[in-house]
């Protein structure tokens, strides 16, 4: 019996460098947007700002991440996936490098409002290209190894958290959290000289008329479109919901800036993990058992991590696998959406789901701050993220297998 090759090495260079070019963006999104996590403790004592002020920092971001995939699906089903992929990116690195010169808290708002445009656009976009770049058979792998660029990035964030903070005062070491976040711009000159646009698309702009983005309200798709959309809500809702808050958990339990660090970096480790393993799962049992299974495991997680009294070194063994099945209950989310979806609509219906879900999902870290002022951290983040992650189930149990 011959070994089947790894799947990587069976791409061909159009697929390879799509991917590649889809993993960088996305990672440098998520390194990106995870740095609000991380300053969000010193812009509390510096501006002397409320937790429920601190949320709205992040929610900010995720309610206009919502509009901004939106506008880039429908963009990409118009102008092309390339080209739309190539300004998100441009526009979120941006608004991130201009955040670090934000003198107050109504202009980071504002600054973190505008980066989350960019952010939810390269999501949606280049999620619609791998899903139609690459082949049936790796697809599922393909989307989650891109989703698992996310805990890169995330982990990039938290080495220059552990660097700047150490070596800056707190108040310029916020800033340079920011400005490393121009780095991503570069992206745009690869994506521009390397990725082909989706052969797929263009057979289909070339055959079919226009899309309406009104089309996936439509009585055929209409129940596919609200059904994505939940489980998208509580995808995003219980994933926000604990990690924008997981630096300010840690130190509320009396960790230093290394010591949370490196707590994170045990976290950072699952989610990596967890985005591969899903990602797997999804073409070896199906997109819909793998997107019940994950987010059932972040409900156990999330509860043991967050309200048991357990102590430090268990803490930091339970990151693992809280990381792990957050982050899991993402990879399959492209690929399932992509086949969901007809080609014509594909770009605004996916885009549409997945950024309604971060839209409301986006409430959660607020509702988290706000719950804390009467309940104990810890037990507000685990209300809302396991509310979340069942709402998940509930949804994908009720979509089809694709």
């Amino acid at each position: 019996m011959t070994q089947e090759k790894f799947w990587l090495t069976q791409l061909d260079a159009d697929e390879k460098s799509t991917l590649v070019g889809c993993f960088a963006g996305y990672g440098l999104d998520g390194m990106d947007f995870m740095v609000y996590s991380f300053v969000l403790p010193s812009l509390i004592l510096l501006w002397h700002i409320g937790k429920g002020q601190a949320g709205l920092l992040g929610t900010s971001a995720l309610v206009l991440s919502s509009v901004g995939g939106w506008i880039a699906g429908l963009a990409a089903d118009r102008f092309g996936r390339v080209r739309i992929l190539q300004v998100t990116i441009i526009w979120f690195a941006v608004f991130t490098f201009l955040s670090g010169f934000a003198q107050n808290f109504g202009q980071l708002l504002v600054f973190s409002g505008l980066q989350g445009l960019g952010m939810g656009g390269e999501w949606a976009v280049g999620s619609v290209l791998i899903g139609e770049t690459i082949r049936a058979k790796y697809r599922g792998r393909a989307v989650g190894t891109v989703q698992s660029g996310w805990a890169i990035g995330w982990a990039f964030a938290a080495i220059f958290y552990a660097i700047f903070f150490k070596l800056l005062s707190p108040d310029h070491a916020w800033r340079a959290m920011f400005w490393v976040g121009l780095v991503p711009a570069a992206l745009a000159i690869f994506v521009r000289r390397h990725v082909p646009e989706s052969a797929l698309y263009a057979k289909s702009k070339a055959t079919t008329s226009k899309g309406n983005f009104l089309q996936i309200f439509s009585p055929a798709i209409l129940r596919v479109t609200a059904l994505a959309s939940l489980s998208a809500v509580g995808a995003q809702g219980g994933y926000y919901a604990i990690n924008t808050w997981l630096p300010l958990y840690l130190n509320s339990r009396g960790l230093s800036v290394t010591h949370t660090a490196s707590y994170l970096i045990v976290i950072i480790g699952g989610s990596f993990a967890g985005y591969l393993t899903s990602a797997h799962l999804a073409d070896r049992i199906g997109r819909r058992r793998t997107l019940i299974l994950f987010p059932s495991g972040a409900v156990i997680a999330v509860l043991l991590y967050t309200v048991l009294p357990i102590s430090d070194g268990a803490t930091l063994i339970l990151g693992f696998p809280l990381g792990f099945f957050t982050s899991g209950t993402f990879s399959p989310m492209g690929a399932f959406f992509t086949e969901l979806f007809p080609t014509a609509m594909r770009g605004s219906g996916q885009g549409f789901a997945y950024n309604f879900g971060r839209g409301v999902g986006s409430i959660f870290p607020a509702v988290v701050g706000y719950l804390s002022v009467s309940l104990q951290l810890g037990r507000a983040i685990a209300l809302c993220s396991a509310s979340a992650y069942l709402l998940m189930v509930i949804a994908v149990l009720m979509l089809p297998e694709t």
